[in-house]
């Protein structure tokens, strides 16, 4: 392990000091394997470790490459880790949210377009005033990927969407057990919507931060 750790860094140091850049097709394994002081065996360890978090692309018959490196491509592998989150841990994804999440939808405020704005609002319009608990935590899902998507940074954005599901399921048992949950969700999407129609972003923070607190404080009390 420690030789494919060895080889992982150099390939690193390779692509951080610009000597491979996104886009770029790695040396044939030989070379590269010579010219890095490894084994062709470690290096082929190392390329599939990078393979699987997104770093190199390898592509049969004809090499392996240097992926964009965007941070929507990269963070995919916090998605993947994520799923195997445990049900205990469901309160810390959801305090991660409550310091992300609001800063976001602030920044959204001033940065989101009215066309963005008036599909928020169509959303819920087509949702209706008494959705199932299904159709609302998915609408909470897209409604929220949509506002942080108008904030402007892939990065906070991909980092959001991938803590965005283990608290799904939390969501929908707060929709069937607690009475007043479908309700109480549809006025803060509204009050998050308004407040990013007024360009208030302290407001839109604020609200941002009732709506996943508001599930955050059920959840303490249900487990």
């Amino acid at each position: 392990m420690a030789v494919t750790d060895e080889a992982i860094e150099k390939i690193k140091a390779m692509i951080v000091t610009g000597a491979l850049r996104p886009g770029d097709r790695l040396p044939r394994e030989s070379e590269l394997a010579a010219g890095l002081g490894l084994s062709r065996n470690s290096l082929r360890e190392a390329v599939r470790a990078l393979a699987l978090i997104r770093i190199l692309d390898v592509r049969q018959g004809d090499g392996t490459y240097v992926t964009s490196l965007d941070p929507q491509l990269l963070l995919e592998a916090l998605s993947f880790v994520v799923d195997f989150h445990r049900d205990d841990t469901v309160l810390e994804f959801l305090a991660v949210r409550r310091i992300l999440e609001p800063a976001a939808t602030a920044m959204a405020a001033l940065r989101i377009s009215e066309q963005e704005l008036d599909a928020l609002g169509a959303q819920l319009d087509e949702l209706g005033a008494e959705p199932s608990v299904e159709e609302l935590v998915a609408c909470d899902l897209e409604f929220h990927r949509g506002i942080v998507r108008s904030a402007g940074n892939t990065v906070l954005c991909s980092l959001l969407d991938g803590l965005s599901g283990p608290t799904t399921r939390a969501r929908i048992w707060r929709g069937l057990t607690q009475e007043d949950a479908v309700a109480r969700t549809l006025h803060e999407h509204r009050a998050i919507l308004a407040a990013l129609r007024d360009r208030d972003a302290e407001a839109a923070r604020s609200w941002a931060t009732v709506h996943i607190a508001s599930v955050e404080q059920w959840l303490r009390s249900a487990l």
